[in-house]
């Protein structure tokens, strides 16, 4: 367990040192305190760019318009990100989208100039390196970063794309000049597929580090979009030359698909790949997307909405929204899932563990014909019907550390099934916590359901979730509880 876990970076050493004996004080037992000061030890090689301290959250284009994308469909979502509207209130304060958080708009794929280039024949690169983008769609990319600079967001590029995706730019020329047009248009963060020949991360990250910043701010927010599978895609606790990873083949707007993602953040999270500065993730949010650039998605219902946005937060996924926010029937049905503070608390947590599964039942069950998390973009249908059926537990419990010393923990009690269940949680089972009495709070309806001893049990439909936060209560509390 000790060689697992990620490097102490500079912030939580810093805490640390600050915590001294009150850190005992509050409940801290020998042997967390052991591991706090291995953490603190621990080398820390790991790039360090000083970004996605928590998991990041924003918007990104692809399941909304897929390629059909330009500059001002980009900039009128930038508008409605930061939009505020006495329709949309918490706690009866108007409130937009990048209030709660997401204020990083990111562009996919393509914005390039698709053809064939210079005397290499390169889909969308010059002879030199740079990258070609079709003025058509995006007069000014400059332009657009300023505009989102403007609104108080920050703008997210794509690179080694899939649409005509480069097969000869392995050349470090290529890197470098993408690196280039980067700063030069002002983009904050980056999304780097896998589809191309430019996979290397370390690159990447060095050509980043060592190009100033021209404009938008000098560290650049960089996801490995490899999808999982495409080498290099896992970091290791001292690795990470990007900020966050996708661990799976791309998520459909379909409950399958989004249940047999999540899945694949468990291997993951079960060894502490998952950390400060370096996320484990599952892939952009299917929230509000009725449908998608895959054939024969038609979205996701109410009850799924919510599984599907709590447990990519329990987990600490980033929380990457892809749906139209200026659709107001869209934003009607899920702005009570977007906008619950208790829930984004929990995903803006980090108490030593990124959170995963800890209790399933026995009996399992088949959500899909094909679990398409293993599918590599761009699979054939041959490829598709070759793959494996997605099979999961009729049940899971997930959770997540809310504090150090596992007095707090959110739990999430998910239901595959096509039935309503009754599903119980004993308060022994949740690693960490050893709370005998505890308080519960129900997050959806934000709202206290009171002290039990020994477990709970609750109702849950077809596909949904509860979704609880646990807290240790004073011993007389307890006793009364019993």
């Amino acid at each position: 367990f000790l060689q697992n876990l990620p490097p102490a970076p500079p912030w939580f050493r810093g805490a640390l040192r600050k915590c001294g004996r009150r850190c005992e004080a509050r409940g801290l037992d020998s042997v967390q305190t052991m591991i706090r000061w291995l953490l603190l030890a621990a080398s820390a090689s790991a790039a360090e760019n000083g970004l996605a301290r928590l998991p990041p959250l924003g918007w990104r284009s692809w399941n909304l318009y897929g390629g059909n994308v330009n500059q001002t469909l980009i900039e009128g979502i930038m508008a409605s990100m930061v939009r505020r509207s006495s329709r949309y209130t918490v706690d009866g304060v108007p409130t937009s989208l990048c209030d709660l958080g997401f204020c990083d708009v990111g562009l996919d794929d393509n914005w390039q100039a698709c053809g064939r280039h210079g005397e290499g024949g390169y889909t969308y690169h010059d002879e030199e390196g740079n990258p070609l983008v079709n003025s058509e769609r995006f007069p000014s990319m400059k332009s657009m970063t300023s505009y989102a600079h403007s609104l108080g967001l920050t703008a997210g590029w794509y690179g080694n794309n899939c649409i005509c995706s480069e097969k000869k730019t392995g050349d470090r020329r290529f890197y470098a000049g993408d690196v280039r047009a980067m700063r030069e248009m002002g983009f904050d963060s980056w999304k780097l597929d896998g589809c191309g020949a430019q996979t290397d991360m370390q690159l990447w990250s060095d050509l980043i580090q060592a190009t100033p910043a021209t404009t938008g701010r000098s560290a650049i927010m960089v996801e490995n979009c490899h999808w999982g599978s495409r080498r290099p895609y896992e970091p290791t606790a001292t690795w990470c030359p990007w900020n966050f990873y996708r661990t799976s083949g791309d998520v459909r707007a379909t409950y399958g698909s989004v249940i047999g993602n999540l899945q694949s953040v468990f291997k993951f999270s079960g060894r502490n790949l998952s950390y400060p500065g370096c996320w484990a993730y599952a892939d952009m949010l299917e929230v509000g997307v009725l449908a998608s650039p895959f054939s024969g998605d038609k979205g996701l219902t109410i009850a799924e909405t919510r599984s599907h946005f709590a447990a990519w937060a329990i987990v600490s996924s980033p929380l990457t929204l892809s749906h139209d926010p200026s659709n107001l029937t869209i934003m009607d049905a899920i702005w009570p899932v977007l906008s619950n503070r208790e829930l984004l608390a929990i995903s803006q947590a980090y108490a030593g563990y990124s959170g995963g599964p800890f209790k399933e039942a026995a009996e399992g069950l088949q959500l899909a014909a094909a679990d398409t998390a293993l599918a590599r973009p761009g699979a054939s249908a041959a490829e598709l019907a070759a793959l494996p059926p997605l099979r999961v537990p009729a049940w899971q419990y997930l959770y997540k550390p809310l504090e150090w010393g596992g007095r707090k923990a959110a739990v999430l009690l998910m239901n595959h099934g096509k039935e309503a269940a009754q599903l119980t949680l004993a308060f022994a089972d949740v690693p960490g916590l050893g709370c005998r009495a505890c308080s519960v709070r129900d997050v959806w309806s934000r709202k206290d359901v009171g002290t039990f001893n020994g477990s709970v049990t609750l109702g849950v439909g077809s596909h949904d979730c509860a979704l609880l936060v646990l807290t240790h209560v004073s011993p007389h509390v307890a006793r009364a509880a019993a």
